[in-house]
């Protein structure tokens, strides 16, 4: 009994006890499940396609990039980013601009304050023919709708009524200031020099554009050096009756510079001398404007004092060359534009009675207070940087002012009745 119990304990014991388990080895390596998934989806294909296309693509974009670029630029400016610094937008300095491929040159957007009048609206006409977008602001004190009715309807010009003494908000990319009365009849009456100025200064600041102001050669005052650098600082009344214009101006001047010293803004400084041609206004007591619009009424032409002062007299398509010429260069200034061509008023006179009407006389008044006796510009530094000088004599000219004059004035005389 004892021997069988012993027997079975033995035999649980032994079916108890679990086999040896078998030595470990590793698991046998799966394949890779990803590759096996592009084989057998053709993605691999598909990647390798791709990267010889962006590979393609990156090889032949800087030579197209060469193509679109090569017509030369000649101003693009630089902004200021949120934090202040300053970025550059495209070549300046020389360096190349890398442009994406189908992306030509950027349109401008400039704003032309004054636009609207004599000078200002033959400038419009040139950066419309350039292909920028162009935002004419006038109060019309001296302007003329007239002078932009053909740009009605253009999709690249927008016509602001607004007076620049108040300051506006705009986006631009550069302004153009030529905003103020240029005549004695009218800047002696309303001035704008300094806060229009120094409102279009602020619009600069804050969007980065590059300013343009017209300066005038009345900096210069009665000079006593002839002819006149930019280098000379000028012989002005400050209490004159023309200082309201002068003194002006020289402000205008000093707080562009204070603008560029200051805030860093790009800025380009004209001086403007004597110009004439079509458009001009018919009785602003400018001397050209005068003889011109007295010859073809059969009117004395007027001459104060003894009319051996002499001026410097430049079409108007000349100084709108050397306005777009000083803001795409890289050159602050200030520079004369102007024709050193000089005539007395008595030459002047003799060349207008050529031109309109050789039996027109001349009538002689009392000299105007601060009238400089003389004025001529050494143009020798917008030659050398700005490769600009003027090309109508004013023979050639004055014959195209006077057509426009003529017309004006016998629709003038039309409306009022008179033949």
């Amino acid at each position: 009994m004892k021997t069988s119990l012993s027997h079975r304990r033995d035999e649980e014991a032994s079916t108890a006890t679990p086999p040896p388990s078998p030595p470990y080895s590793p698991k046998p390596s799966k394949p890779n499940r990803s590759f096996n998934y592009l084989l057998r989806e053709q993605r691999l294909l598909f990647t390798i396609v791709g990267i010889i296309i962006g590979s393609t693509f990156f090889i032949i974009q800087p030579s197209l990039s060469r193509l679109s670029t090569s017509e030369p630029q000649p101003y693009i400016h630089s902004r200021s980013n949120a934090f202040g610094l300053r970025r550059n937008d495209g070549a300046l300095h020389g360096v190349p601009r890398r442009v994406p491929v189908g992306i030509g040159s950027r349109r401008l957007r400039i704003v032309v304050t004054g636009g609207a009048g004599f000078v200002g609206s033959h400038l419009v006409d040139k950066l419309i023919g350039r292909g920028n977008d162009v935002i004419v602001i006038d109060n019309f004190f001296t302007g003329r709708k007239e002078n932009l009715i053909h740009l009605f309807g253009n999709p690249r010009f927008e016509l602001i009524r607004h007076d620049v003494v108040e300051p506006i908000l705009l986006e631009v990319d550069q302004i153009y200031h030529l905003a103020c009365p240029a005549s004695p009849v009218h800047y002696k009456y309303n001035p704008t020099n300094v806060m229009g100025t120094l409102n279009m200064l602020g619009l600069a600041k804050r969007t980065g554009a590059r300013f343009l102001l017209t300066s005038t050669s009345e900096v210069y005052g009665d000079p006593l050096e002839h002819p006149q650098k930019e280098t000379y600082w000028g012989n002005v009344n400050p209490i004159g009756e023309r200082s309201c214009y002068d003194e002006g101006k020289r402000t205008a001047e000093t707080l562009t510079m204070d603008y560029h010293r200051g805030a860093g803004v790009e800025v380009r400084i004209a001086r403007i001398f004597n110009t004439y041609g079509p458009r001009m206004c018919l009785d602003d007591g400018r001397v050209v404007s005068n003889f011109v619009a007295q010859a073809i009424r059969k009117q004395p032409l007027t001459v104060y004092g003894d009319g051996k002062q002499t001026r410097s007299f430049q079409y108007v398509s000349d100084l709108v060359n050397g306005l777009t010429a000083l803001m795409d260069g890289e050159h602050i200034g200030p520079f004369n534009l102007g024709n050193p061509g000089e005539f007395t008023m008595l030459e002047l006179a003799k060349i207008v009675k050529e031109t309109i009407d050789s039996s027109a006389t001349i009538a002689y008044k009392p000299n105007t207070a601060d009238d400089p006796h003389m004025r001529k510009p050494d143009i020798s530094k917008a030659k050398e940087l700005l490769n600009w000088e003027p090309k109508i004599p004013l023979r050639e000219g004055l014959p195209l002012m006077v057509n426009d004059f003529r017309n004006r004035i016998l629709n003038e005389d039309e409306g009022k009745g008179l033949k």
